[in-house]
Parts: C-alpha cells; structure tokens; sequence
C-alpha cells in the first residue's frame, strides 16, 4: 500500500483576488488525497499582494504536462473567467501544439460573486480545456441531497462555485466546501485510473531550452567571481520581482567607485567601457543570486537586457559594447541566459558612470 500512495500527481491551479478560489482550492485538495492515492499541488496563475496567498508558489506553462491531471479554479469575471487565468491559458500554445495536454483529465471550480454569470463563466473554461483535448470531469448531480438548501449555494453541475458576495453566511459555505472536497474525491478517481495513460515528461518550450548544469560549478571552472552587493545611493530598492520576473538596473559600480567612468572615445575607450559593461552584468547578477534566495539555478531564463552608454551624438557602435554583458550572461547561464536586446546612448549617465544596464530575469 504505501509504494502505491501518491502515485498520481495532480496540479490545482488557481487564481484568487480575495482569497475565496483559494479557499476551494483547499477543499478540492483535500478530497483528491482523500484515499492517499493521488498528490495535490497548489499553485496560482500569478503572485499576488493578498496575505493569504504570499506564499502560495507560481506554477509555470510548462510544468503543467507532467502532472497527471489538472483542477483550474478562478473568480468569475463579467461570465467569463478571469484575466490573469486567461493570460496564463494563452501561454500555453506551446503545449497545445505539441499535444501535450490531450487525454489528462481536468475540472473546474470557481468563485462566483453572486452567482451571476457562473454557468457561462464555466462553460467558457470548458471549452478552452476541450481545445487542449483534455478529459473534462464534471460534478454531476453529486452531494446535492446534501446541501443546505435554505441558502443560496454555487453548486453546478460543470463544477463547483462559491457565491462570493453573499455574505449571509461564510463564504464559501459549509455546502459549498463540502461539494469542493466531493468534487476533489471524485476527479482523485478518475486521474488515478488514467494516470500514466498518457506521458508526463515535461514540454519544452520551443524558444526555452533547458539547462540542467549547476550554475555554481560553471561559475567556479570559469573563475567567474561575483562581487559584493552594491548599496542603494537613493529610495529605491536593489530588485523587484513581480510575480515570476524580476528587475534590476545598474551602472559600472566596482569596490564602491565608479568603474572607468566618462564619455565613450572621450574619456574612456571602447575597450574600457567593455570592460565597465561586464563590471556592470557582474553586479546585476551578484543581485539577481540575492533576488533567488542564494541559488542562481532557479533562473528560468534571461528575458531582456537594456544597455545605455554614454555617448556623444555621433556615436554608432553601441551594440559591439553591449556584447559584453550579452557574452557573461550566456557564458554562466547557457541557453537560459539568451535574450532580447536594446542599446542606446545619451549624453550623460547618472554619477558619470560610461554604461547602465536594466536587465528583467524569470525565475521559479
């Protein structure tokens, strides 16, 4: 019995605004690892600033194949589902293509506001699922005989909903967590008996190669060091992540001083202002290591990088300088550390350093 628990692996995904999705969500895990058959994972579409749901992890596009079943939930919008699920649905055309989602089964469960519009809303996630070719599990008539009927519920028989704004009882109600659980215990039976039926490797997607080599082992045979972290100089912060990016911008900080400062073909030469851009990479990826809690191998890819160089009018050859940075991060990062470009000069960089540069990072 115990080499057979958690066999089936399956993902609820979710978006939440005021944390009633999560709250089923909960309740749907709960009944899919009812018989200790079936693994529930929770994870949301977004980050998002409710409390509740700091630190609920972020699921990416391309994880979602090797699970051997997926629960979406989200808030019902205008008789739709919410926009965050689908900006995150329309990313997975990659997966779509490659057949990837076919025959894995999935359901659906939503917080509904008042109720209005949550059978369209529903409809609408069927649907989009229908595309991917997935075996869509319904509620049925389930636990209905069970339910309080004296109030309003967001039973469905496409799945289960929460009439969010009713506020005469807690919300999602006593029924409403119950028909949550139910429908978990029941979609738990139907991905244990397809689980693997269908294969469960991971999609690549086809402009994200992955790169399994140990970032710190590549940094140490390369005798790459990262500097120290540099100091804010003003009311700003080193990084921000926002959701699964993060942002950072620096100049040619090195020791506390800038490096090489000035002019290009003035005060400095091309030569040492390609030396400041990769001063300048080196501390945006000593933060970004900061920005992963310490491990530069939960780097999913180098999205974009921004050179600017201090320049006079004339001047063309931006992009031979910004190589520089472009060079160091696929030199550590490999295939993940290729990105998108844009070079530019100006006539003058803050504390006079020749280069700056704003880098955007995906992490997990």
């Amino acid at each position: 019995m115990m080499a057979q628990e958690y066999g089936t692996k399956v993902l609820i995904l979710f978006h939440s605004d005021n944390g009633g999705t999560y709250e089923l969500a909960k309740e749907v895990a709960k009944g899919i690892e009812n018989d200790k058959k079936v693994r529930a994972v929770i994870k949301q579409v977004k980050a998002s600033t409710n409390p509740k749901l700091k630190d609920v992890p972020i699921a990416s596009v391309e994880e979602l194949a090797t699970y051997d079943g997926i629960a979406f939930g989200s808030p019902v919008y205008f008789g739709n589902i919410s926009t965050a699920m689908i900006e995150f649905i329309a990313k997975t055309i990659d997966l779509w293509s490659k057949h990837a989602l076919e025959g894995k089964p999935a359901t659906v469960f939503m917080s509904a506001g008042s109720g209005a519009g949550k059978e369209l809303a529903l409809q609408a996630f069927w649907n989009t699922l229908a595309v991917h070719g997935m075996v869509l599990v319904s509620n049925g008539i389930s636990g209905y005989e069970n339910i309080d009927k004296n109030i309003p519920q967001g039973n469905s028989v496409l799945g289960t909903t929460s009439l969010a704004s009713l506020k005469s009882v807690e919300r999602p109600s006593k029924s409403e967590r119950y028909l949550a659980e139910l429908q978990g215990k029941n979609f738990a039976k139907v991905a244990f008996a397809l689980g693997g039926t269908k294969s469960s490797e991971p999609i690549k997607s086809s402009n994200i190669v992955e790169n399994t080599t140990d970032i710190n082992q590549v940094l140490k045979q390369k005798n790459i060091i990262l500097p120290a972290l540099p100091k804010a100089v003003g009311n700003y912060e080193l990084f921000v992540r926002s959701g699964n990016l993060v942002f950072i911008n620096q100049v040619a900080l090195k020791d506390g001083k800038i490096f090489n400062p000035g002019k290009v073909g003035i005060d400095v030469t091309e030569e040492q202002v390609k030396e400041a851009t990769k001063v300048t990479m080196l501390n945006i990826i000593a933060i970004l290591k900061e920005a992963t809690g310490g491990d530069l191998n939960r780097v999913k890819r180098c999205v974009q990088l921004i050179g600017t160089f201090n320049t006079n009018d004339t001047y063309t050859n931006h992009a031979a300088l910004m190589n520089a940075a472009s060079d160091l991060t696929v030199e550590i990062f490999g295939e993940k550390g290729k990105h998108t470009r844009n070079t530019s000069g100006a006539y003058s960089l803050p504390v006079g350093s020749s280069v700056g540069i704003q880098a955007i990072f995906e992490i997990e």
